[in-house]
């Protein structure tokens, strides 16, 4: 475990933790001293990850968790709160991209589209919902949301979720900041993991990373400290911002 304990007696909840960055995150975390709920629909992998870190000394808590559910995040909500005694902390990280179909925009079937962006879109709303109120009980907290570069490439139905979790987190950072809740995104670019090399083409990825100012792929750890940094009260007058880490793929002025 880490030998820093910024988040001694803190808990976290992650969505999509069952593994690749949002693995990375929970046992980041774990490892700076917080109980992490592992709130993950693949029960297999979620239980994975719980045990991994409950192995190396951290608490944590897989709970089966449909982030397109309002009955389902509710539940976690109430469950994480019964465990652990409440919520400080929300990474919403889950969406569809792995397994994600590739459709243009003019093709990509109706239905298809519509759960798409209930997990991609709804999901970190449904999630907030259920865990504002212990946030706001116990003084505050901080909220990060998953973005991607992709929300500003015209990617299609990808990139425009990803534009509407920013929309998300500007609005719930104007709604939450009154309760001492802050609201971040980060916002990745091409990362190694192994839903990327399952989605990605590699000469789509080669082409990308070459004209980057740091060419080359991310590593989930060159997410983790500012997951963790945006978490903490390092960050504590940050609130409402969409940061990229994505070695300088895209430059807003």
């Amino acid at each position: 475990m880490g030998n820093r304990n910024r988040f001694e007696n803190k808990v976290a909840v992650v969505t999509g933790a069952g593994q690749g960055i949002g693995e990375a995150y929970a046992k980041a975390l774990a490892g700076e001293g917080a109980s992490v709920v592992i709130a993950e629909l693949n029960a297999e992998q979620g239980e994975r990850v719980a045990k991994e870190i409950t192995a190396t000394g951290g608490r944590a808590e897989f709970i089966r968790t449909d982030v397109s559910s309002e009955d389902s995040t509710l539940a976690m909500g109430k469950h994480a709160i019964a465990t652990f005694g409440g919520i400080d902390y929300l990474v919403n990280n889950a969406a569809i991209y792995a397994n994600m179909q590739i459709h243009s925009m003019l093709t990509v079937p109706i239905d298809y589209y519509r759960k798409f962006n209930e997990v991609n879109i709804d999901g970190c709303l449904l999630v907030t919902r259920a865990c504002y109120a212990s946030m706001a009980e116990r003084g505050g907290g901080a909220i990060i949301n998953q973005s991607s570069t992709a929300a500003w490439m015209g990617a299609g139905y990808y990139g425009i979720a990803k534009l509407a979790v920013n929309g998300i987190t500007h609005s719930l950072a104007r709604e939450l900041g009154p309760r001492n809740i802050r609201v971040n995104a980060i916002a990745p670019g091409p990362t190694d993991t192994e839903a990327t090399r399952n989605i990605v083409p590699r000469v789509i990825l080669d082409s990308l990373i070459k004209n980057m100012p740091l060419a080359r792929k991310g590593e989930t750890e060159d997410l983790v400290g500012l997951c963790l940094f945006l978490l903490s009260d390092e960050s504590k007058w940050i609130t409402g911002q969409i940061i990229a880490a994505d070695g300088g793929q895209i430059m807003r002025a």
